[in-house]
């Protein structure tokens, strides 16, 4: 049975560079990066070249790239850390009702202990508006955190017109970029953020491995206190290995970011469903302002999950992936009003480095069987 994966918005396989890159560390690079003698030096290089390669990606400093172990801990040192370092400042922090749980989880502990939280709503599109963020400013406001594009519809948000509102106002400015990095042009300077998550498995890296740029001069309370690793924001010996991964990926992200043929393939999809199923697909999310893997549409007066049961050699998801399993409409549909009848049939469709023009003519073929 022939199986495919448009499920890349979820987890991407090894790219087989990032396997080659890793396997001497299986072997011969066992030493502490922290050790000054014969074993420590070669693996401490490494991890050094690792980070330059991850800085490049997104056009920062290396000494500004602190690892972790994956986005949803970039995106906890970054909020919870900022929050008690900064929390003499102020107690306000503004973010948007669409954020993925590994940001609004945080901000709903953070509220439990003293911090003001706001939630910008957005549009039919799923984009928020740079003017509700101005409005939500308030003298007590520290931080701000929007995501660079939204997991679920591929939606990008308006991030450099936000960066610019929380420079003029002197506020630290968090995005996560998740979902961005490696499939879209990230700049961390053009952008004007002062902190910018990354998450190894979303760019044919390992599980287990991300990253959060902190611009020079923010400071943040260290989530793991001990040593001082990686500039005394994250104690334990560094993951060597799964670190060396991820600068690979990085580096090979570098040479696709501007590559249109997945772009191009994803625009075929979509315009194959509209010629098989009319006005009963709907596109859910920014038409333009997207990413280039990302179709989330919708089967209308039809149940996304009850489709995908009936072709189970196909991977793909109803919404995002951490909430697998559920037909509730997603709460990002909610917040974009799609009305129930549309939301329903919602499937997210994410296309990958490796996905074929014949595995979409065959995802049609699968599709057209079940109508």
């Amino acid at each position: 049975m022939q199986k495919i994966y448009l499920d890349y918005n979820a987890s991407t396989p090894f790219a087989p560079e990032v396997v080659d890159a890793m396997q001497p560390l299986l072997n011969d690079y066992y030493g502490n990066p922290s050790a000054l003698h014969w074993a420590g030096k070669p693996v401490k290089a490494l991890l050094h070249k690792a980070r330059e390669q991850v800085a490049e990606l997104i056009a920062c400093s290396p000494k500004d790239i602190i690892f972790t172990s994956g986005g949803s801990e970039a995106n906890n040192l970054a909020l919870k850390g900022f929050y008690f370092k900064n929390q003499n400042k102020g107690n306000h922090i503004i973010t948007s009702k669409i954020e993925h749980p590994a940001i609004l989880n945080p901000c709903k502990f953070l509220e439990k202990v003293g911090a003001q939280v706001t939630y910008v709503g957005v549009d039919q599109y799923g984009r928020v508006s740079p003017e509700e963020i101005e409005k939500a400013i308030t003298k007590d406001t520290i931080l701000i955190t929007i995501m660079h594009s939204n997991n679920e519809t591929g939606t990008l948000q308006p991030i450099k017109e936000i960066g610019e509102i929380a420079e003029r106002y002197g506020i630290s400015f968090h995005t996560d970029a998740s979902q961005s990095v490696g499939k879209v042009p990230v700049d961390v300077n053009e952008l004007k953020v002062d902190m910018l998550t990354i998450a190894g498995h979303k760019l044919y890296a390992p599980k287990g491995i991300g990253a959060l740029f902190v611009r020079e001069g923010v400071e943040l309370e260290p989530l793991i206190h001990g040593a001082g690793h990686e500039n005394g924001l994250r104690a334990g010996t560094e993951n060597t290995l799964l670190a060396v991964g991820l600068g690979k990926a990085c580096e090979i992200a570098g040479h696709q970011v501007d590559n249109n043929n997945l772009k191009e393939l994803t625009a075929y999809f979509w315009k194959k469903l509209k010629d098989e199923y009319g006005d009963q697909v709907v596109l859910n999310g920014h038409p333009q302002e997207r990413l280039p893997n990302t179709l989330n549409v919708s089967f209308v007066r039809r149940v996304g999950q009850d489709l995908l049961d009936k072709i189970p050699q196909l991977a793909t998801s109803t919404g995002s992936a951490c909430h697998a399993g559920s037909i509730e409409l997603s709460p990002v549909l909610k917040e974009m009003k799609v009305s129930e009848e549309v939301g329903m049939g919602a499937i997210r469709f994410s296309l990958g480095r490796y996905t074929t023009k014949d595995e979409i003519e065959q995802v049609m073929f699968w599709l057209k069987e079940i109508r």
